[in-house]
This record gives structure tokens, sequence and C-alpha cells, in this order.
């Protein structure tokens, strides 16, 4: 019996390899739009960041996601992300 691969995702902040389930997801799509994507499998570019609000806090901070998206995140991404955890 074949053993079912695990998807695993990098922090874009820690750069820890953690399963898809531990990390949340936020991603850019063509319109421009960012969002906190809830079923980890939305269209557009996607960054994903580890489960703690520390890192969440830090990603603020640093504005990687910006680097990564390459668009303005607004502080209502973050504030969704914590309410997340």
């Amino acid at each position: 019996m074949k053993v079912k691969k695990v998807p695993m995702r990098t922090c874009v902040v820690t750069h820890e390899k953690l399963m898809k389930k531990d990390l949340l997801r936020v991603v850019r799509n063509n319109t421009g739009e960012v969002f906190v994507d809830d079923t980890l499998k939305a269209n557009g570019r996607g960054a994903y960041l580890k489960k703690d609000a520390s890192v969440i806090e830090e990603a603020r901070k640093s504005k990687i996601l910006e680097k990564h998206l390459e668009c303005h995140i607004e502080d209502s991404i973050y504030d969704e992300l914590l309410s997340k955890l």
C-alpha cells in the first residue's frame, strides 16, 4: 500500500518547513486583491506564515509579505491572521 505524501510548505518568516495544515496562507490574486486563504487552494500568488502570533507580528514589522506578494498589505490582513489563531 502506498503512503500518501504530506504537503510541506516553508514559512516566509522563519524559513521552517511545516505541514500545510500548520500554516496560514495569504494570497494576492490576478486583480490585485489580497486576502487570507482559508482553503489553502485559492488561485494567485501565495505566502505562508506559521500559526504563531510572534511570527505574524514579525511579518508585520519586517514587511516580508509585501516583498513576497509584491504589493501593499493592509493592517486588517494582519489583524485577520491574528484572529484565526
